[in-house]
């Protein structure tokens, strides 16, 4: 059996010599799906005692974001969950400290968070709250105190959540080990209580936290804290194995189909009639026995039975599409009640848009932005989610019969949030070569590699052909030599040909940055793609070239006239 993410916890609090403690510590650990998609948090904030809102900011920090990062979609990376509810967070802090108190200093806290995801801690920090990690007998401070000091006795924070309408959060991520303790303080504690200090109560009785945590408490108050005390400690026990009979075993509590033929029932779908079958799955007909919609039933192929990398994807497909809501996307449906491994998708009657384009080469200018557009908002469904398709072809379009086009087929799609979970399971893209940026041979991509193959759609939507040919295996950037679109179709302008050439540019940095941007120098003329941008300059400028190529002549005479003469 896998093993999963486990922790051990504990945390203490006083006010001490304080009327009122403003500090506030917890954590939480999900369960289910939730704690290997998101995994475990905790959190400590200090209200700022200035701050006339400070215990209130510190109390609704920790839950707030204890609860709203376990909201956030799966398909994000910690960094950006994180910081998202961070940021919306110290927005209305800072907004409820100039309504309710009339002061940018309102409703102020520090805050110091911890993530622990699969195998990585990643540390989201403002203020001066601390977080330590001890392991092997040595503590390691992990953040950096925003605090600024004016004298040898004078002090203040430099940020923290509520000071202004936008916050600087410092992130850092590391590797975790089985047995390491991380140590979340108050400056109630670090003001008193030294680090070599805090190192000898950690190894003395860091074998239970409960004990560890009162003693480094009741140190800082025997050193004379005068302000409120709190410590927080977590030990990881346990990291989440995920290996390939892991994945085996989870596939085998779903069986595979029996062979499937027309008329034949699997659960509540009866088979229609067989649409595809390939080496890596089957696709059917079926119509919904209770409802009477018609479906399309998916498969994995019997001959990847026992290969964890395609059975894996074939889950991952499915995930992928349960999570992306969208006009241009096509739906999978739910399946409650399935006995088999299959999913289910809606049924497009229609045609995809590869067949399209063989029945209209050279498709007219304004209908190809129309459906460049449609796929560009089912595009940015994926990247809104952190996911990139990186199989987008005219064969995953389809196009229904009233003109909505939709990407099919998520078994590419890549994940920024899944892959912070450690696997064995290896990571490759698998696109279609034509299609393809060519960053992606490396195992690189982004956003922009799905730019690469738009650029490509439209190129041929336009033309009819590629800009770089057809080629039966992957070529590095350095091989691409680009086509002019306006050599298999005069029609078109050059602005249009530039916004192509720089859609499909090999180097991803040289691309479009986003999809709005390559959609609107489709309509309208860019004055870098000009005409005169591409033709030599000696047609463009004959003066200036023929100035430039004398001068170039004259220097070189006179160097050959001094060697001459040094002789």
């Amino acid at each position: 059996m896998p093993r999963k993410l486990e922790i051990d916890y504990a945390a203490v609090t006083e006010k001490g010599n304080k009327e009122e403690n403003a500090d506030a510590a917890d954590a939480l650990v999900p369960e289910g799906a939730a704690l290997e998609n998101k995994g475990i948090a905790a959190a400590i904030c200090d209200g700022m005692s200035s701050s006339e809102g400070g215990v209130e900011a510190a109390q609704t920090c920790v839950r707030a974001f204890l609860d709203d990062y376990f909201s956030t979609p799966d398909s994000w990376t910690v960094k950006t969950s994180a910081t998202k509810v961070l940021g919306a967070l110290n927005r209305w802090l800072w907004s409820q400290g100039q309504r309710r108190y009339d002061s940018a200093r309102g409703m102020v806290t520090t805050f110091t968070g911890l993530v622990i995801k699969s195998h990585t801690a990643h540390v989201l920090h403002v203020g001066d709250s601390r977080l330590y990690l001890f392991r092997d007998g040595e503590l390691e401070q992990l953040t950096r105190d925003h605090r600024v000091w004016v004298s040898k006795d004078r002090d203040f924070l430099s940020r923290a959540m509520g000071i202004d309408a936008h916050v600087d959060i410092d992130y850092r991520s590391l590797a975790v080990e089985p047995g390491d303790i991380f140590l979340f303080t108050t400056d109630g504690v670090t003001g008193y209580v030294t680090d070599n200090r805090l190192r000898e109560l950690l190894r003395e009785h860091g074998d239970n936290l409960q004990v560890c945590a009162q003693r480094i408490m009741e140190e800082a108050l025997h050193a004379g804290s005068h302000d409120n005390v709190t410590c927080q400690l977590l030990r990881v026990l346990t990291l989440p194995t995920h290996t390939e009979d892991d994945i085996l075993q989870q596939i085998r509590e779903l069986p595979f189909p029996p062979p499937l033929s027309p008329g034949n029932r699997i659960d509540n779908y009866e088979i229609l009639r067989a649409l595809h079958a390939s080496a890596r799955s089957e696709v059917y007909l079926a119509r919904d026995t209770g409802t009477g919609e018609k479906v399309i039933l998916k498969t994995p192929s019997v001959n990847f039975q026992d290969d964890p990398t395609h059975l894996e994807g074939f889950l991952h497909e499915e995930w992928v599409g349960r999570r992306i809501n969208n006009p241009h996307v096509a739906r999978l449906l739910d399946t409650p009640k399935r006995r088999f491994l299959y999913n289910v998708s809606e049924y497009i009657e229609g045609q995809t848009l590869r067949q399209w384009i063989e029945d209209h080469p050279q498709t007219h200018i304004n209908t190809a932005r129309e459906y460049l557009t449609q796929i560009a908002e089912g595009l940015r469904a994926f990247h809104r989610l952190e996911m990139v398709h990186l199989d987008l072809k005219p064969e995953n379009i389809l196009i229904d019969a009233q003109g909505v086009l939709k990407i099919i087929d998520f078994g590419s799609t890549r994940v920024a949030g899944t892959r912070e979970i450690a696997r064995r399971i290896e990571d490759h893209v698998e696109g279609t070569v034509d299609y393809t940026a060519p960053e992606c041979i490396d195992g690189e991509y982004s956003n922009r590699s799905d730019i690469f193959s738009l650029g490509v759609i439209a190129y041929e939507l336009l033309t009819g052909k590629l800009p770089y040919g057809h080629s039966d295996r992957p070529r590095p950037a350095s091989k691409l030599r680009y086509t002019s679109a306006r050599e298999h179709n005069d029609k078109l302008q050059p602005w249009v040909d530039g916004a192509l050439r720089k859609a499909v540019h090999p180097n991803p940095q040289k691309r479009y940055e986003t999809m709005s941007e390559f959609l609107y120098d489709l309509s309208h003329p860019n004055p870098a793609f000009s005409e005169d941008q591409h033709r030599p300059l000696v047609e463009r400028n004959p003066l200036g070239f023929w100035k430039g190529l004398s001068a170039l002549l004259a220097i070189g005479n006179l160097v050959l006239a001094y060697l001459l003469m040094t002789r």
